[in-house]
């Protein structure tokens, strides 16, 4: 696959349209290399997964498992962020407002 963004649209459509499909955010997955990165760890980590991962819109889908914790766990591990992909805010949970001292 080429990797333009066409192509990941596409897929990530598919994606969503699957009710089985976990779907996470990822504020900080902003290239390409992040999401191939994000594919890697999840695919490695536990096999037989199929993984979407789209920088434009920050969503990651993930098809053949259940297990969300381990989801997160991989991506955790891979140095991004997940956030339930409804909540746009939860990203920013632990974001502390600047207060001058």
């Amino acid at each position: 696959m080429c990797g333009c963004s066409a192509h990941q649209s596409q897929q990530s459509q598919a994606a969503e349209r699957e009710p089985t499909a976990l779907a996470l955010r990822l504020e900080d997955m902003t290239c390409s290399h992040c999401a191939g990165a994000i594919t890697k760890a999840v695919e490695a980590g536990l096999r037989g997964v199929k993984v979407e991962a789209d920088p434009a819109s920050k969503l990651v889908h993930v098809r053949g498992t259940s297990d969300l914790a381990a989801v997160r766990s991989l991506i955790a591990e891979a140095d991004f962020t997940p956030s339930a992909a409804g909540d746009p805010t939860r990203a920013l949970a632990d974001h502390r407002p600047f207060s001058p001292t």
